[in-house]
Order: C-alpha cells, then sequence, then structure tokens
C-alpha cells in the first residue's frame, strides 16, 4: 500500500499518470473521511476513478457509484465435475442453451415475464411505492428488463475451480432503469452545485448533500436500483441453473451461492464515524464476507473472503480493470489473437468481442497479489464456457 498525500491511499502495482491525477482530485473533495481508497485493478473512469472506495460524510456524489448501479457477480457452486460436463457431452448445446433463455446486448429485453421475474418485479414494485416513486418515469419497460446481461464485460460462464467442481456464474447490473436513474441525478447533482456556484475540479464530481429533498431521493432510487440488481442476477442465474439442468438430465444441487455488488453505496461506520461509502468498482470486503472477483474472458476468476483491512474501508478489487480502452483494443488486437485466447473454451466466435479480449485488460494475478492483505482466495475458477452479449 502507498500514502499518495493525507487522504489517498493506494493498493495498485501499476497507476497510470492519469488515474492518479483523477483518484487525487475525488480525495480532495471536502467531504471525503478519512481517506479515498485506490484498489489495485484501479483505471480511468468518468469523474471519479474505476476501482476506488469513495467514503463521505454528509453528501454523496453520484457519478461516483457510476451509471450501473449495483452491478456486481452472482457464482453459483454445483455438486457436478468438469468430466460430467466434458464427458461426451456437447457444450457448445449448454451455451446456445443459456443465450436463448436470457436475453443478451444493450436493449434486449424479454418479451414476456416468466413466474419468478413476476415475483421479484412484485417485491421491487412495492418497495417503489413504499419509497414513494415510479421506476417507470426513469423507464417504461423495467420490469421487462428484469433477467436480461446487457453488453460490455458482462459475461455468463461455466467454470471449474481447483478441484474440478464446476461453477455457474455471471456479471451484470441494474440495465437500462439503473442507468437512467444515474443520469438523472447526476445531472441534477450538476444543476445543483452550478447553482450554489460551487467549483469543482470535474463537473462529475457534483454532489448532493444530506439536508436536501435531492439527496434523500437519490438514496431511495439508489438503493431500489441496487435491490434490482441483486434480483436481475438471481432471476439469470436461476435460467442458467435451468438450462444445464435440462442439458445434463440432473437437478442442480447448489453447494454455495454468492451475489455481491461492486457498483454501490451503503452506510457504513469507518474511523469513527457514519460516512456513505461508495464503492465504483470495488467489493465489499469486511471479515469472512464471501465475494466473487472476475478476470476477463480467458482468464482466473477467484472467489474470495475478506479479511476486514481497515485502511481498505474493507474493500476488495473488483476484477481486472482495462490496459486498453475499447477502441483501442479494438484497433490493436486481431481475431486470430482472440481465438488464441480463448482456445479450450467454448464461446460464440465474434469479432464483436474483440474488444473484451483478456490482453485488453490488466493481469488479474498481478491484481490478486496486490490485494494479498484486502482478501483470501478460496477458490481458483477457470471457464470452460464463456456467454456474452453484442
Amino acid at each position: 500500500m502507498e500514502r499518495i498525500g493525507e487522504k489517498l491511499l493506494n493498493w495498485a502495482r501499476v497507476l497510470e499518470d492519469n488515474t492518479r491525477a483523477q483518484a487525487e482530485a475525488a480525495a480532495g473533495m471536502p467531504f471525503i473521511h478519512p481517506h479515498l481508497a485506490l484498489m489495485p485493478d484501479a483505471h480511468l473512469g468518468k469523474g471519479a476513478t474505476v476501482g476506488s472506495v469513495i467514503p463521505t460524510l454528509g453528501a454523496v456524489m453520484p457519478a461516483a457509484v457510476g451509471v450501473d448501479i449495483g452491478c456486481g457477480m452472482i457464482a453459483v457452486r454445483t455438486q457436478f465435475t468438469e468430466d460430467e460436463f466434458r464427458g461426451g457431452r456437447q457444450l457448445r448445446s449448454l451455451r446456445r442453451s443459456v443465450e436463448h433463455a436470457v436475453p443478451l446486448s444493450a436493449g434486449k429485453y424479454n418479451r414476456s415475464l416468466t413466474a419468478s421475474a413476476q415475483r421479484r418485479v412484485e417485491q421491487l414494485t412495492q418497495r417503489a411505492e413504499a419509497d414513494g416513486f415510479d421506476p417507470g418515469e426513469s423507464a417504461r419497460n423495467w420490469q421487462l428488463q428484469l433477467g436480461t446481461l446487457g453488453s460490455g464485460n458482462h459475461f455468463i460462464e461455466v467454470s471449474v475451480d481447483e478441484r474440478s467442481r464446476v461453477w455457474l456464474f455471471l456479471h451484470s447490473g441494474s440495465r437500462g432503469v439503473g442507468n437512467k436513474i444515474a443520469q438523472r441525478h447526476i445531472k441534477t447533482a450538476q444543476v445543483l452545485c452550478q447553482r450554489e456556484n460551487v467549483q469543482l475540479p470535474d463537473r462529475d464530481l457534483a454532489y448532493l448533500t444530506d439536508d436536501t429533498d435531492e439527496f434523500w431521493h437519490y438514496i431511495a432510487e439508489l438503493r431500489w436500483a441496487q435491490e434490482f440488481a441483486l434480483l436481475n442476477r438471481e432471476e439469470m442465474i436461476d435460467r442458467v441453473v435451468s438450462c444445464v439442468q435440462d442439458w445434463i438430465g440432473t437437478d442442480v444441487v447448489e453447494h454455495e451461492r454468492i451475489n455481491c455488488h461492486h457498483n454501490f453505496t451503503q452506510r457504513e461506520r469507518h474511523f469513527g464515524k457514519e460516512v456513505w461509502v461508495s464503492r465504483k468498482g470495488a467489493i465489499e470486503a469486511t471479515e469472512g464476507l464471501a465475494g466473487v472477483i472476475p478476470g476477463s474472458m480467458g482468464t482466473a476468476s477467484y472467489v474470495v473472503t475478506g479479511k476486514a483491512n481497515a485502511a481498505s474501508l474493507n474493500s476488495a478489487p473488483h476484477g481486472a480493470g482495462r490496459n486498453y480502452s475499447r477502441s483501442a483494443a479494438k484497433r490493436t488486437f486481431t481475431r486470430d489473437e482472440l481465438r488464441t485466447a480463448m482456445t479450450g473454451i467454448e464461446y460464440r466466435d465474434s469479432e464483436a468481442f474483440l474488444d473484451e479480449i483478456p490482453q485488453a485488460y490488466k493481469d488479474i494475478d498481478v491484481v490478486m497479489a496486490d490485494a494479498a492483505d484486502l482478501v483470501e482466495i478460496t477458490h481458483t475458477l477457470r471457464q470452460i464456457v464463456n456467454v456474452k452479449g453484442d
């Protein structure tokens, strides 16, 4: 860990100059307490650095959570072994079954709701009504978004651990409705700061204070979107479990299920004060708490438990972190290089995934080495099936 000034602690061995400058700007906001923590996978974000943990007193910066509110991981360990999945069976048919069961890509939603999705939608509807707002004002079709993956770095995978046990896991968040909620409140914060003549190092560090109605409206909708993301992952993993059961002809027995956010805000106590902790690309890592830290497609992922490192604000990295922007990756790498990186993994061979090639990301093993005092690795996973949206 490296201290950068009074208000910034850094766990990233590799930290670009522009990322450091961005983190220093956020750490300099007057309500940071006690300091901002940069995770080992830190890289440049919009306003606030991806891979940062931002504790604030009496204020929140909506862009410090980001536009994919509640984005995170869910993982299920099954009773199956790799041999049972590979022994004469076609993994391609399983991949296609999952692709049919879960709508993929940006703007692709359900045409109708399953019974389980309907129950989850009713739960979310009741919460919104209790909090006095209508999610339909952000996205009229929000109900049909529950149980959908999205695109970019969101994925579904079948993986095996160090004992060849099969895991099912996926990465997604609050979809379009969460994005609309975030964008609206980011704009509100910017308007209010401008009205009060607040001088900001970056307009995306605009904030809301807890003595305003706008603050509490944001918190209510933020918490709702975080629950939407949690239930969205639950709905999708249940569909993946059903696909596996139909494909293998045996019910799945779940030995572990882990569902964790890595873009979220919640109330916590640190260094003697109650603060709002915004983790933008970081997981909570309190003592013994299970989490999932994915690599990129084609590299290892990790199931971990927290070590409650106080200086890190009980936090840990959320993944590998990008080395190349999406446009730079598409210019730099070739489809043949992607095929080589995905050798032995069943995936849809498409040039659309070139910006997700493993070489576009930081080395996940370096990230995990830098996180040694933040989490304990309990399982190391490698994928055998990968599903992504365009």
